[in-house]
């Protein structure tokens, strides 16, 4: 499959910039369509508590959101014009999960922030986890420090042979294809036919071969580090711009797990992530 269609999430954060930034470098590497989608706040609000806070206010408060989605329509389009990739823009008003999974669902990819604590208008990691196992679609998540200025020359792979991983790869490979480097890294394999076959990483290292990856497998066993911060180490030490792993976890009645690796991850991520589930 290739990528074709990206979907990025543009919002009032600092962050904001650096995610656009990326979206738009990946989107004239593989020659794709960037759509910008803004979502204005639907305060749900029961009838009892609307009359004591007044049609005015809420009033108000919707004219907010619709003036801020003007003014970043207008970066939007002043970043993205003459810039050779073709674009569009989104402003929809309603829950910011559901908008995000719906429109995600006809991308190729979505583009979305890393949750920040120190910005009050930064999504919250749990609207961000709900939207990853609920869209069906690979989700790349940006730090909101900022990412490379190209992402994707040197990719690592989280691999332990899972369903997640399976799906990760499998709609990593565009990207996969395009690396100057791929490392599979497997942190304290299973060995057998019931983990990762006698020789971990081997397998998934030949099948990525025979779609044109030439990817090196690392086999990782430590007892005194956790998975996530191991994997976080590793990418710093081997200068790695992206990380592919599954989204291990479920959702159920809009509560979620994850995993440790994955929230991990995504609470301390210094590189763009790219998550499947």
């Amino acid at each position: 499959m290739a990528i074709k269609d990206i979907l990025v999430h543009i919002d009032g954060t600092r962050a904001s910039a650096n995610r656009l930034t990326t979206a738009l470098n990946m989107a004239r590497i593989h020659d794709a369509h960037l759509t910008g989608l803004y979502v204005i706040p639907h305060y749900a609000i029961p009838p009892y508590a609307e009359v004591q806070i007044g049609a005015e206010i809420l009033a108000a408060q919707r004219e907010a959101g619709m003036q801020q989605a003007r003014r970043l329509e207008k970066t939007f389009q002043e970043i993205l014009e003459g810039s050779g990739v073709s674009y569009e823009w989104r402003a929809v008003e309603g829950d910011l999960v559901n908008c995000l999974t719906l429109h995600g669902r006809y991308v190729d990819l979505v583009v979305v922030g890393q949750a920040d604590s120190d910005d009050p208008e930064s999504v919250d990691a749990a609207t961000t986890d709900h939207m990853v196992l609920e869209v069906g679609r690979p989700v790349l998540f940006v730090p909101y420090i900022g990412a490379p200025k190209v992402v994707g020359e040197h990719i690592m792979v989280a691999w332990n042979a899972t369903r997640e991983a399976v799906r990760a790869v499998a709609d990593a490979m565009p990207l996969l294809q395009r690396a100057r480097r791929v490392e599979v890294v497997s942190v304290n394999p299973p060995r057998g036919s019931a983990g990762e076959g006698d020789v971990p990483g081997a397998d998934i290292c030949l099948h990525l071969a025979r779609h044109g990856v030439r990817a090196e497998a690392h086999q990782i066993v430590v007892s005194d580090i956790d998975v996530g911060n191991l994997l976080l180490s590793r990418a710093a030490d081997e200068e790695v711009d992206l990380m592919v792993m599954g989204a291990y976890g479920h959702s159920r009645f809009r509560e979620l797990v994850f995993g440790g690796a994955t929230r991990h991850l995504l609470d301390h991520m210094t590189v763009p992530v790219l998550m499947a589930h």
